[in-house]
């Protein structure tokens, strides 16, 4: 027999997970993994003196399938004896309607119905059966998407409801398998149910689990699991001792760390946060953008470390900047109207023009077909000169605008374009876009060209179009 609730119990005490006669909240779904912990915390309740209670959300996801798993953890709860709380909502509607993924929608909603069961009966305490195999796919999932060290470092044992900060979320699984979950479930006779959604290949973290990692465990590293453990390990320690001496230097003004040298030897006079180790300037950036409620990526924060009194936009009418001491401040930008003003040019065998702070050079040449598509330069792109009828118009954003950039099987609105590129609000309207005599919009600057106007094999004539900014 396994000795897995021995494990846990020794989890729980080593690490002060629950206090002796504490009340519960058992976050149980119906799988494998919380219907486990529920029979573990169960076992384990008399000689603590735990009282459980149990909270079962359901997604109405799968129909009668989602209706079935309810129905298991009704009945196990009644042959436990332990009081129940249900909830559920229509993921699927409330992701379609605020626009979030099934995981993200069913995660929030999740998160706010244990927050509020665990509020109203005065619990302080939610378990959650998050196992070691978890932290591993969540590796990999926060490194596909660039986190930082303190991302990829995972989940704790202990940490802070997302959606009630008073509440506590303890995962006392985190280092135990999900082979040994199976086993001890197979021996223990645990019923439970499988979720089919976990084998969709809809969802990132489903093709991690089902075909990355068995693919890296084979191929690469047979111990992935415990390498990938072990560092996440390592970089959540170094990230704790980061972000502790950020929140110190922010509090106190001192860090008691060695300073950047790298920094001093590059200029005479640094500031008190220009000689913070990068790591930690990051940090103090990262922090202080939380503190503000704004979602901080790499770039944002490079861009605020590395500059001061320069405001970065973050939002609509609001953007953020450093000052010289290192403190982050928000600025309500003003509503910026669109720019009505626009230049009718005719192109003809070569021509320029300024307009919109630009200095434009085009050249309308025979195309030669060498087997290949000129490569574009900075500031230059290549069009196919008869699709463009003169005269063709310069003009900045307006609203309803719409663009099919090259590779796009239909026209968008320019104002997503805008935000899938990553362009600032306010730098949205000062880009200057190009349109053919009939409206239609070739080019945009900072955008891919226009797709009806690329070159192809029938190109005989191709414009050759050129643009820098003019001198301030």
């Amino acid at each position: 027999m396994t000795d897995l609730p021995q494990r846990v119990e020794q989890n729980i005490q080593n690490r002060d997970l629950f206090k002796r006669g504490a009340t519960i909240l058992v976050a149980v779904s119906g799988g494998l993994d919380s219907m486990t912990l529920l029979h573990v915390l169960n076992e384990l309740s008399a000689r603590n003196r735990w009282q459980l209670v149990i909270a079962h959300y359901n997604h109405r996801l799968r129909g009668r399938a989602s209706d079935a798993d309810e129905r298991l953890v009704c009945k196990t709860a009644a042959a436990m004896k332990l009081r129940m709380i249900r909830g559920g909502a229509y993921v699927k509607t409330f992701a379609a309607k605020s626009k979030l993924s099934l995981e993200m929608a069913a995660r929030k909603l999740r998160h706010e119905f244990l927050s509020q069961a665990a509020k109203e009966h005065k619990i302080k305490t939610i378990a959650i059966a998050h196992h070691a195999g978890d932290q591993v796919e969540l590796f990999f999932l926060r490194l596909l998407r660039g986190s930082g060290g303190e991302g990829v470092a995972g989940m704790k044992w202990c940490s802070r409801s997302p959606a009630d900060k008073t509440i506590t979320l303890v995962r006392p699984l985190m280092d135990i398998s999900k082979i040994e979950l199976m086993e001890f479930a197979r021996e223990s006779k645990i019923h439970f149910r499988a979720d089919a959604t976990n084998f969709s290949p809809d969802f990132l973290r489903n093709r991690i689990r089902n075909e990355l990692l068995p693919l890296l465990r084979k191929k690469y590293q047979p111990g992935l699991d415990k390498a990938v453990l072990r560092l996440m390990e390592i970089v959540g320690t170094e990230s704790e001792f980061i972000g502790e001496t950020a929140r110190r230097w922010l509090k106190t003004g001192r860090t008691d760390l060695p300073v950047n040298t790298n920094a001093q030897q590059r200029v005479p006079t640094k500031t008190d946060f220009e000689r913070l180790p990068v790591a930690t300037q990051r940090r103090v950036v990262q922090w202080q953008l939380g503190e503000l409620g704004i979602t901080s990526g790499f770039d944002l924060i490079e861009s605020l470390r590395q500059s001061t009194d320069c405001f970065v936009s973050v939002e609509q009418k609001i953007s953020v900047a450093r000052d010289i001491a290192g403190k982050v401040f928000l600025r309500a930008d003003p509503i910026s109207k669109f720019n009505k003003s626009e230049c009718a040019v005719k192109l003809g065998s070569t021509g320029e023009a300024i307009f919109g702070g630009r200095h434009f050079h085009w050249l309308v040449q025979a195309q030669k077909h060498t087997g290949g598509t000129p490569v574009p330069l900075k500031q230059r792109e290549f069009f196919d000169a008869d699709k463009i009828v003169d005269p063709i118009v310069l003009r900045h954003w307006r609203a309803g605008d719409r663009f099919q950039p090259i590779g796009l099987k239909s026209a968008a609105k320019l104002q997503d374009l805008f935000v899938n590129a990553k362009i600032p609000a306010t730098r949205r309207r000062e880009l200057v876009l190009a349109t053919t005599t009939d409206c239609e919009i070739f080019w945009v600057e900072g955008l891919r060209i226009g797709e009806r106007f690329k070159l192809t094999p029938q190109t005989k004539r191709k414009l050759v179009w050129k643009w820098s900014n003019l001198a301030v």
